[in-house]
């Protein structure tokens, strides 16, 4: 049920169809992070966990010129999400953006970041990016202060909410309204405590500040469209702890509770772990 790889024409007929905003997944997992978010203006990443070869062959696949970014924004500081910031900031001249928290964690572990590359945001106050405007939300996640991102633009809202033990209604009054929302779907509860994992590493992932569960993700999704969210993409799912179309089929099962048919009134998908996911 995942959806298939999308190519440079694919992604440039979408890019001409008339709505402002286009995203994809390059990669999700614990192997490495990063969506891109274009208005056809302003090009951005949010996160980059994989290094600068592999970011650039993604972006290459959809038709976008590495050397073309314009900013990357930083969820938090864990390695599957900075990975390749450093490296591209450095040779491409692109600002990084993160809260103070965030940066104090990571940025010994990103090597040199030019000072005017180096751009400090507050969380809940909207700033602009370019074209498109931004506003990041604390998350309960355990990092220094992880945060989800909204991006505005056309008229529309994508935000990226993953790497959360639970949604608290706060984050979940901001990720309200949505258009489309990339949503975390790491773990089946019963794959995780039977796995291989040790306990202390189970417990983590089962914390309030761990990572969202399928069955989270399906309650989380049903709420949202009966906020008129219209598109969701499965994010972050764990290579040990899940399954592609079970995380799909329990998120389906959740918005079938809630009258909601995924393919018909919501368009559902699952982020691929090593390749270029999801064209919206």
């Amino acid at each position: 049920m995942r959806p298939a790889p999308v190519g440079t024409g694919e992604f440039n007929r979408l890019f001409s169809e008339g709505s402002m905003v286009k995203f994809c997944s390059l990669v999700s997992g614990s192997s490495g992070n990063a969506v891109f978010v274009s208005d056809g203006k302003t090009n951005i990443l949010v996160d980059c966990g994989l290094n600068g070869k592999r970011t650039a062959q993604a972006l290459c696949e959809i038709g976008v010129d590495h050397t073309q970014l314009h900013a990357i924004l930083v969820t938090h500081e864990h390695c599957d999400h900075i990975s390749g910031v450093g490296v591209l900031s450095r040779r491409y001249h692109i600002p990084v953006y993160a809260n103070a928290k965030t940066w104090a964690a990571m940025e010994a572990g990103l090597g040199r970041i030019q000072s005017e590359h180096k751009k400090v945001f507050e969380p809940l106050r909207t700033f602009e990016i370019g074209s498109i405007g931004v506003n990041a939300c604390p998350t309960p996640h355990d990092a220094a202060e992880s945060v989800g991102y909204s991006l505005f633009a056309g008229g529309r809202k994508l935000s990226v909410a993953t790497d959360m033990g639970h949604m608290p209604e706060s984050v979940f009054d901001w990720v309200c309204g949505s258009d489309m929302v990339i949503l975390e779907a790491n773990h089946d509860v019963d794959m995780l405590k039977k796995g291989r994992y040790p306990y202390f590493l189970k417990q983590r992932i089962l914390s309030d500040v761990g990572h969202l569960s399928n069955e989270m993700a399906g309650a989380v999704a049903a709420k949202l469209a009966a906020g008129g969210t219209r598109a969701i993409l499965l994010a972050h799912l764990s290579e040990e702890n899940n399954v592609p179309a079970l995380a799909y089929r329990v998120v389906a099962n959740a918005l079938a509770c809630a009258s909601v048919k995924a393919g018909k009134d919501m368009r559902l998908g699952v982020a691929q772990r090593f390749c270029v996911s999801g064209a919206y």
